[in-house]
């Protein structure tokens, strides 16, 4: 494949083509889409460009470039973590070794807060709600609801100062710096109370699971941001505890499941005074991924 791939005598096309073929042969789940995007990264090119210059001779130097990236990709680096961005919720986010890549399932959590705040308020979007996004690695969730939610302000928790700092980052390069602020603890830890919203995609993983992850997570994501304890639960654990007092009187939960954990999490919210304020959301897969819940009345 490197020899293929700093071949100067191919085109752009046959470039990509070629990159695509040795994707799918180390059998990768979206070898034409990531060499698209590889191939567009390394020439610095869009996708309208990208086929604009399809026929185009590549140089030693581009051919190097794309040759290098194909390598990490080979060994199983994310896309997204090799072009340092990842798009969520129509919003592209930056990234850096400290947060996760922000995954297709976990907007099924935007969908549903979105959806329990309108069948509980109406029209949300007017409203000066407050909300917490727990955990917030890229500030992922926080940044795609005040996108949705115009008069609302927000505050990101994580426990990992760098992440913040990639979070700070993303939520000025959307123009939404002044609406967000962030704050180093674990949880809701160092917050105080009457939050709207509080969602979370907290660490879910069993810690035994860890190693049995595909390579693309196991070896490039954070696994402080992976690892949920002995069960995978212990991050519930400690946001179901703290809900209460930072829930404001009508305030909904909102909590991503990893797959099959519906059913404890739901028992731990149980147990912690919190009743199902809407049917659990599932994403496209099917699995329950979304659970909200609010303080029993």
């Amino acid at each position: 494949m490197a020899t293929a791939a700093t071949d100067t005598a191919l085109s752009v096309a046959a470039a990509r083509r070629r990159l695509a073929q040795s994707f799918r042969d180390a059998g990768l789940d979206t070898p034409d889409l990531d060499a698209r995007i590889l191939v567009g990264h390394a020439l610095a090119l869009e996708h309208a460009a990208l086929a604009a210059q399809a026929d185009r001779r590549l140089t030693g130097q581009e051919a190097e470039a794309i040759a290098a990236l194909a390598r990490r990709r080979l060994d199983r680096e994310p896309v997204a973590r090799i072009v340092g961005t990842k798009e969520f919720w129509g919003l592209p986010l930056a990234l850096n070794t400290d947060t996760l890549v922000p995954r297709p399932e976990t907007e099924t959590v935007v969908e549903a807060a979105l959806a329990a705040l309108g069948d509980k308020l109406g029209d949300a979007r007017g409203r000066a709600l407050r909300v917490a996004d727990l955990d917030t690695g890229s500030g992922a969730l926080l940044l795609a609801l005040l996108s949705e939610l115009p008069a609302a302000r927000g505050v990101g928790t994580d426990i990992s100062v760098a992440a913040l700092r990639c979070a700070r980052s993303n939520a000025a390069a959307l123009g939404l710096a002044s609406r967000a602020s962030f704050v180093a603890c674990d949880h809701g830890e160092a917050l105080g109370g009457n939050f709207d919203l509080v969602v979370a995609n907290p660490p879910y993983i069993a810690s035994g699971d860890i190693a049995r992850l595909e390579p693309d997570v196991r070896d490039f994501d954070p696994h402080r941001a992976l690892d949920g304890g002995a069960d995978g639960l212990a991050a519930y654990r400690a946001i179901a505890a703290d809900a209460r007092r930072l829930l404001a009187r009508d305030g909904l939960l909102v909590l991503e499941l990893g797959a099959g954990q519906l059913d404890a999490v739901r028992s731990l919210t149980a147990t912690a005074g919190l009743e199902p304020a809407a049917e659990c959301r599932s994403d496209l897969a099917g699995v329950p991924r979304a659970l909200a819940v609010k303080v029993s009345s």
